[in-house]
């Protein structure tokens, strides 16, 4: 077991990508790093065929001019050609910029100028196609390198080649120079900056995060200091690859501490890869959780009773596991034997079902997860833990360490992590993880920063044992006309636990009351819809039925009743529409743009006041 645990794995002296990346292959080029399903089966790749894969990549950049410290752009769904395409970027002292594989054509237009790429990886014809509408606008890129060649039998273009001929050039060249990839990776220190992560763009056009080899490097360590993490040890990889989240498992921390990193086939076949793979360490945003628990308790509303009956009365005891255990109490001997029988009779064959029954610690970050979801978790004996941090810290402020959940918190500070809560709330964070800057934007950099501490613009408390708690956005507090300070994301994350309601925005700033867009959980409607025999025909139609108002008006009051007057929610209106992304009103982290959604509801807000 000792020779597993992920402390041995590397020494701290090693701050580097290239450094990390070849220890790690030296010491387990046998062992399975990456498997990917492909034609109904799971394939595995070996730290040696990664290596390999990713030497003949950087090698092949060099020789078509990729300089250190150029960029190289990749888009696509999560696959071992992105990963591949990442280390070797990296290695050779380039910068890996990952964009959104459903961002628009205009979008990767702006991250590819912004960043200066000099090469562009690209999934499949439909990611091709974006640039095709913009080829004209990029001088400076040199090469567009596609890895999924379906419906481009016959497409011609000299700006365009294959991965595969990607890497015949750089097993040309690995012939004829066989030490120029490790030259070009010792040449790399850990000021350089490794990638640049845009962030979501919820107020404005995307800032490129600069985070250096130092930053990724620290942060690997520092979050399997907190839980330890094994070579055995399997995840899933299905949260966009150029967000800080998946990037740091699947890539920062997957090559310090070599376990095996499992591809989903496609985004809509999650739940069946979960089942299949079923990781030992779980993470995903809280949409993901919030709609596992919405699932289940929508089949639960269709068991039969005697079911029903064993299941709440299962959740009870396990809920009344779940608080002690997250308020450090001890548990008596006669709650753990009725958990243990409720585990062997309800919650082990739920958990097998949701592919969760091997998961050790499972991870919920990248936005606030309604506090009754994580409770739901804690209670069926599955370990969830909320993360708290953000690009510009390398993604991990706190975490809780395993069996030290404190209840309402977000754990605490990182080792080596220093917090600091000002005057007005805001949450202020030191350490090796802060990032370099914002690429290109001085002013936006200098306003990240006060006296050396990163400005979060998150506003929260530390207790006295230094567990944090996160209170709302900063620019989010609403002031009500009558002058009193409301936190709206306290208020929506008690209205997302209803299993009716997907998400919900609060409104009041500078008015008399509080009204509130409610988005519905459109499955969980639905069902009730055909259950209570009311007819619609369009998803318009479902929202603005008065049954299904008068359903969420009951969700809307029980919340109401646990909220202080002032913050209650007088008036509502359920969105006649989803949100899209693509319609710039959903970040692809799954997160509201407030800003964008309030513009556009604006009739509909005015109308409830």
């Amino acid at each position: 077991m000792e020779e597993e645990k992920s402390m041995a794995m590397t020494t701290d002296s090693i701050q580097t990508i290239p450094q990390i990346f070849n220890e790690t292959v030296d010491r387990h080029q046998d062992r399975v790093a990456l498997r990917t399903k492909k034609l109904g089966l799971w394939q595995d790749i070996t730290w040696k065929h990664y290596h390999e894969r990713a030497r003949l990549v950087g090698t092949a950049l060099v020789s078509m001019g990729f300089e250190k410290g150029d960029a190289a752009c990749i888009i696509g769904d999560n696959a071992v050609e992105w990963v591949m395409a990442d280390m070797g970027i990296q290695c050779v002292g380039g910068v890996s910029v990952g964009i959104y594989a459903t961002n628009a054509w205009s979008q990767v237009e702006y991250v590819v100028t912004h960043c200066d790429a000099r090469f562009l990886f690209v999934e499949n014809e439909e990611q091709l196609d974006k640039w095709l509408m913009f080829k004209d606008k990029t001088p400076l890129l040199k090469q567009v390198i596609v890895w999924d060649t379906r419906g481009l039998k016959h497409f011609k273009d000299p700006q365009v080649m294959t991965f595969e001929a990607l890497l015949e050039k750089g097993k040309a060249v690995c012939d004829a120079h066989p030490t120029l990839f490790a030259d070009r990776g010792a040449t790399v220190s850990p000021e350089d900056t490794a990638v640049l992560i845009y962030t979501s763009g919820t107020t404005g056009p995307p800032k490129g995060a600069e985070l250096s080899h130092g930053n990724v490097t620290w942060m690997a360590r520092a979050v399997a200091r907190t839980n330890v993490l094994y070579t055995t040890d399997q995840v899933l990889s299905f949260l966009p690859l150029c967000h800080i989240f998946e990037r740091l498992f699947t890539v920062f921390i997957h090559i310090r501490y070599a376990y095996t990193v499992n591809f989903v086939e496609k985004p809509d076949t999650i739940l069946q890869n979960m089942i299949e793979v079923s990781p030992t360490v779980g993470y995903a945003v809280p949409r993901i959780w919030e709609k596992y628990y919405s699932n289940v308790m929508i089949k639960m509303a269709d068991a039969t009773w005697f079911k029903r009956l064993v299941f709440h009365g299962a959740l009870k005891i396990g809920e009344m596991r779940a608080d002690r255990l997250m308020n450090f109490q001890p548990i008596p001997l006669g709650h753990r034997f009725l958990f243990f029988l409720a585990n062997l009779l309800v919650f082990r064959k739920l958990k097998e079902r949701l592919g969760f029954e091997r998961i050790r610690v499972a991870y919920s970050g990248a936005a606030p997860i309604s506090q009754e979801v994580l409770r739901f978790f804690q209670s069926i004996g599955m370990n969830l833990i909320e993360g708290y941090g953000q690009t510009e810290a390398t993604g991990v402020t706190t975490l809780s360490p395993e069996g030290r959940v404190r209840f309402g918190t977000v754990g605490q500070a990182l080792e080596g992590t220093q917090l600091k809560i000002a005057p007005d709330g805001e949450i202020l964070v030191r350490s090796p993880g802060v990032f370099k800057g914002y690429y290109k934007n001085e002013v936006a950099t200098h306003e990240s920063f006060r006296d050396g501490w990163l400005l979060t613009g998150d506003v929260g408390a530390l207790d006295e044992k230094g567990f944090l708690r996160i209170t709302d956005r900063k620019k989010d507090i609403i002031v009500t006309a009558g002058g009193k300070n409301i936190t709206p994301q306290y208020i929506e994350n008690k209205l997302k636990a209803s299993i009716h309601i997907n998400d919900a925005v609060v409104i009041g700033d500078n008015r008399k009351f509080l009204s509130c867009l409610v988005m519905i959980d459109e499955d969980n409607v639905m069902k009730f819809a055909q259950d209570n025999k009311i007819q619609f025909s369009t998803y318009g139609d479902l929202t603005q039925h008065p049954a299904i108002i008068q359903l969420i008006d009951r969700e809307i009051q029980q919340v109401n009743q646990t909220l202080a007057r002032v913050e209650n929610i007088r008036k509502f209106t359920i969105l006649p529409k989803r949100l899209y992304e693509e319609d710039g009103e959903m970040t692809p982290t799954m997160k509201i743009k407030r800003k964008i959604v309030n513009q556009r509801f604006k009739d509909i807000i005015e109308a409830m006041y």
